[in-house]
């Protein structure tokens, strides 16, 4: 229930997006979701959510008001905050189970060179970001 809800609000607001390939942004939405490993309701809805915070003019009240208050938290658990640094992010983000898990899907697709028409140093270097990220959120503390 909660899962379909914010895929139908996800589409909406990202519907003009595009993504470093150029394709319609709702595929890596969806790629999200499709990366999740045993999902739950609750993980498939802020998958579709995950970066409406960062990319929309969406507020986390409203997420909390439509979705309540669990996914309104993991949403921004997985949200860069501005000026935050990279690895501080990463240890706000293993705090929430659900951000974790939807993290590492979102890096899993985000790292995928394939979906990229050309390959640059900077893609290169980007992927071994994320595959850094990875490890750290899949790693136990």
């Amino acid at each position: 229930m909660l899962a379909k809800k914010a895929e139908q609000l996800a589409r909406a607001l990202h519907r003009d997006q595009v993504d470093k390939a150029g394709k319609p942004y709702v595929g890596h939405l969806q790629a999200v979701v499709n990366n999740l490993h045993n999902p739950t309701d609750e993980m498939i809805a802020v998958a579709w959510l995950h970066d409406s915070v960062e990319d929309t003019s969406i507020t986390l009240n409203h997420i909390a008001s439509e979705f309540g208050q669990v996914i309104s938290d993991a949403v921004e658990a997985i949200s860069k905050r501005s000026g935050e640094n990279y690895q501080d992010y990463l240890c706000r983000v293993k705090q929430s189970p659900i951000a974790r898990w939807v993290k590492i899907a979102d890096l899993t697709h985000n790292a995928d060179l394939t979906r990229l028409v050309q390959i640059t140093e900077k893609d290169i270097a980007r992927r071994n970001k994320y595959l850094m990220a990875m490890d750290f959120l899949l790693a136990e503390d």
